[in-house]
């Protein structure tokens, strides 16, 4: 894989693995292209600089704030601390027996390319999980998932620096306590530096086509019996469809969680609401629609100053060009307030808000 470039403003330190910036730009460090600036600026491109760097005493005085591509982040003021971005790259095929394999991947590679370089050695599973945006190493502590695939079930372990033992460990996929968008990484964030992940590939695992519209995408693409590549290429049609294109538009993606209520409110609110869509979850739980539940307080495609909700999709907040994260913060909450009001339902941002 290629090094990443940044533009960054001029280094006062350069280290074995490192280089520091002061006072450094972050709008070209988050995809809502929002403003802001950081104290200080650390890329760490290997992991082994970290046991050099948690010995300054700044990273143990200043907010420490870890940062990859920036995708599930809205900045709403300037960091007053350290940001620290993983940019280390590689990926190693750890064993393989040419039905599974263990894969190490480092957590600066990008989701991305990493699973089209899966997809391009015949393994199967994260053809579900094409075209989200950011690290390698963000996707344990969202436990990222799309269309009916959470990247959990592919995690063997993660390797993390653990800033309360001062050393690199390992967590097993249980450690990890993985949830629907959540996981011990985002519960800890002080503790748990994501270094790199270990990922447990088949390829010869059932093809996830039951989710709505993946099986019609791939019959208009006449493909009758699909391939992994092929099921990858019909999600991303549909998503570029629906979801605006960050390099194109400031965004982060889905912007809030789909909300989960007992059966007992999903039935009162079902009766309610004629077609509001929902899905069966565990524990008697049931999953709502927050597309649907903010198009029906009609947000979808309404602009707030420069920030706006997406025509493509109603989960998507974006940034028209000049948003401030206050801006885009701000119209968000408007949107919480208006479908809790409406449907007694509370939204919960995906994205971390600062």
């Amino acid at each position: 894989m290629s090094e990443k470039r940044y533009h960054v403003d001029a280094a006062i330190a350069e280290g074995v693995g490192y280089t520091i910036v002061e006072n450094a730009s972050l709008e070209g460090r988050n995809t809502f292209r929002v403003p802001a600036r950081a104290r200080m600026l650390i890329d760490v491109r290997r992991r082994e600089a970290l046991a050099e760097l948690f010995g300054f005493a700044m990273l143990k005085s200043a907010p420490l704030l870890v940062l990859g591509e920036g995708s599930n982040i809205l900045f709403t003021r300037d960091w007053p601390g350290i940001v620290l971005s993983i940019a280390a790259l590689g990926i190693e095929v750890r064993e393989d027996d040419g039905e599974r394999a263990l894969v190490r991947v480092e957590a600066g590679e990008s989701w991305n390319d990493f699973v089209r370089w899966s997809l391009g050695r015949g393994f199967c599973g994260l053809e579900n999980l094409v075209l989200i945006p950011g690290t390698v190493g963000a996707a344990p502590i969202q436990n990222i998932g799309a269309y009916g695939v959470e990247v959990s079930e592919f995690i063997d372990h993660v390797e993390a620096w653990d800033r309360a033992a001062g050393e690199l460990v390992r967590l097993s996929n249980p450690e990890c306590r993985f949830g629907y968008r959540d996981s011990v990484f985002k519960h800890q964030r002080d503790r748990y530096i994501v270094t790199a992940v270990t990922f447990a590939l088949s390829r010869s695992r059932p093809l996830r086509v039951d989710y709505a519209g993946v099986a019609e995408e791939l019959a208009v693409l006449g493909i009758e019996t699909p391939t992994a590549p092929a099921v990858a290429e019909a999600i991303a049609r549909i998503r570029t469809r629906k979801l605006p294109n960050p390099a194109l538009i400031g965004n982060a993606g889905s912007f809030f969680k789909n909300p989960v209520v007992t059966r007992a409110e999903a039935t009162a609110l079902g009766e309610a609401n004629p077609g509001m869509p929902a899905w069966d979850g565990v524990d008697n739980q049931v999953k709502l629609s927050a597309a649907w539940l903010i198009e029906s307080c009609g947000f979808k495609g309404l602009q707030q100053g420069h920030a706006a909700v997406s025509e493509q999709h109603a989960l998507v907040l974006v940034n028209r060009g000049r948003a401030t994260g206050s801006e885009v913060w701000a119209l968000a909450e408007r949107i919480r307030g208006a479908v809790t009001h409406r449907f007694g339902v509370d939204l919960e941002a995906e994205p971390l808000v600062l």
